[in-house]
Parts: structure tokens; C-alpha cells; sequence
């Protein structure tokens, strides 16, 4: 169009004066610069609803990134009241929580092991608020209600070996009744060497007459594939058949609980059904009272 219109002579014909006459009638002509800068409009309209429109997917991706990143808070199981997560576990860990939306574990890293699931309290450590005991080996001092308290912890006799044992042929899953505020802190000391794949924690049992249940059912793991290690009956009420009942302990140098269940463990994860292993356990377990008796 433009080209024509610089071919034009200054004479125009009687045609053209008829032409321009209609143009003006229905509306100004549009000049090429203005057509010229419509166009322009278009382009830019169209290139900002493109990146608005990325900036909107990308938002929503991040959103699902961020959900799924947020790991999970729990109370202390001695009766602290329910707390709201901060706590997110340090970058390049092996370490984790389940998520807020009670999304199963993600899947076995090696789908040939089977899962132990262990309670912390009075089975891998025992622990007291001030004032402190005669022995401890650490001490943790969450935030719980806005106030820092400090606990005094002592590991169960061979604590640091039946994990190292455990990691070389399980997956090792520590759940507690526990708020995360007192027991990741407790974790952080006690798994120094990252042998404990997963942490869960109150906000993943169910209460159950002011009990807190761990249903191993909703956790993303085969029933016949795990077993758990619990000095408390009421925390594995929904799957008996798959417990190791342990003893409690508070402060027995002398206990050896743990490197009982190391050697007994020997060879188990070979056992195709964990509950056959439990059962395993449980006779060893009465035969030794009758010889007691």
C-alpha cells in the first residue's frame, strides 16, 4: 500500500477524487504509520498474554514444589500440645518427614529391601527435662510454647550398631509419637552417620481414645514387607503381626536388647514375609521365659 501510494502523480483523477471522498465519509483512511503501530500493539499484546501466561504455569509449578518440599511437625509424645511445622531437614539428606498431605513414603530406593519401623522413646534413647539424671549423653533443647527446654538424653546400649546393622540390609524408618520440635533434634544427634532413610512423627499416627496409633496400612509400604519395633502395645494395635515387641528402656547400661535383636535379625531380610520373621521372634521370645521360669 505504501508503495502505491509513492507511485501517486500530484494530478489526481476524477476516480480517485471519489475514492477519497467515500473514504472520508465512512471514516478516516489509516495512515501506514498508524497501521504500522497497530501491528506493533498486536505483537507486544500478544508476547505479554505469552508471558503472563508462563509466569502463571510457572507459579502454579513452584506451588506444587513447594507443598510437596514442606516436610511436616509433630508434639512430644510425653503431652505437649500439637505445634505447627517450621522444622525443614538440611539439603542432601537422607533424611525426611512425610508430607502435609499424608502422601505415602515415596517408593524403596531398592525394591528388594524390606522396611523396619522404629520407635525412638524408651526403645533407641531415653529422655528427661531438667533436672539433669546421673547419665546422659546429649542434650536437645527445643522450643516448645515459645520457651526453650532442655532435655537429657541417653542412648540404649549398642544404639549406634543395630543402625549401622539395620542399614546394610533394611530400610530404616524411625516413627515416634514424639513432637518434631524435641525428636528431630533428638534424630539430628542420634543418626549422625544418615542411616535412618525417613522420619515420622505424631502428626502420622492416628489417636485412637486419646492414644497414638501408628497404622503402618496407610504408610506406602507392603504389610508383608515391614516390621516394627515398639516398646509400647498401643502404638502397633492396628498391625500386631508385624511387631517386635522390645523391653522399655530408661537407664540400664547393663541392657541388651538391641544386640539381642542384631543377631537375631541376621539373615531375616532374606525371609520373603516379614510377619513369618515376627512370629519367628515371638516363640524364641516365650521360649526363653519358660527357661526362665
Amino acid at each position: 500500500m505504501v508503495s502505491k501510494i509513492a507511485k501517486r502523480t500530484p494530478t489526481k483523477s476524477i476516480k480517485n477524487r471519489r475514492n477519497i471522498a467515500q473514504q472520508c465519509r465512512r471514516g478516516r483512511k489509516k495512515s501506514p504509520i498508524k497501521n504500522a503501530s497497530a501491528t506493533a500493539s498486536a505483537v507486544v499484546a500478544s508476547i505479554n498474554k505469552s508471558i503472563y501466561t508462563c509466569q502463571r504455569r510457572l507459579i502454579k509449578i513452584f506451588t506444587k514444589l513447594a507443598r510437596i518440599a514442606t516436610p511436616k511437625k509433630t508434639p512430644h509424645k510425653k503431652g505437649y500440645q500439637f505445634l505447627q511445622k517450621v522444622h525443614a531437614d538440611p539439603p542432601n539428606s537422607t533424611r525426611r518427614s512425610l508430607f502435609h498431605e499424608k502422601i505415602p513414603l515415596p517408593p524403596l530406593l531398592s525394591p528388594e529391601k524390606k522396611t523396619i519401623f522404629l520407635d525412638l522413646d524408651e526403645t533407641l534413647v531415653h529422655s528427661k527435662p531438667n533436672p539433669p539424671p546421673e547419665k546422659y549423653d546429649f542434650i536437645v533443647r527445643p522450643v516448645l510454647d515459645g520457651e526453650k527446654v532442655e532435655f537429657y538424653v541417653l542412648k540404649r546400649p549398642f544404639v549406634d550398631e543395630f543402625l549401622e546393622f539395620l542399614s546394610q540390609r533394611f530400610e530404616i524408618v524411625v516413627f515416634t509419637a514424639g513432637i518434631e520440635e524435641y525428636a528431630s533434634l533428638v534424630l539430628d544427634r542420634l543418626d549422625w552417620r544418615s542411616r535412618i532413610s525417613y522420619r515420622l512423627y505424631r502428626d502420622s499416627c492416628k489417636e485412637v481414645d486419646g492414644k497414638f496409633v501408628k497404622d503402618l496400612s496407610e504408610i506406602g509400604r507392603d504389610l508383608g514387607r515391614v516390621a516394627i519395633v515398639d516398646d509400647n502395645p498401643n502404638s502397633y494395635m492396628f498391625q500386631t503381626d508385624n511387631a517386635i515387641p522390645i523391653r522399655p528402656f530408661v537407664d540400664d547400661l547393663g541392657d541388651g536388647e538391641l544386640k539381642k535383636l542384631i543377631k537375631f535379625f541376621e539373615g531375616r531380610d532374606s525371609i520373603e514375609d516379614m510377619r513369618d520373621v515376627v512370629k519367628v521372634y515371638l516363640a524364641d521370645q516365650e521360649g526363653e521365659k519358660k527357661v526362665e521360669v
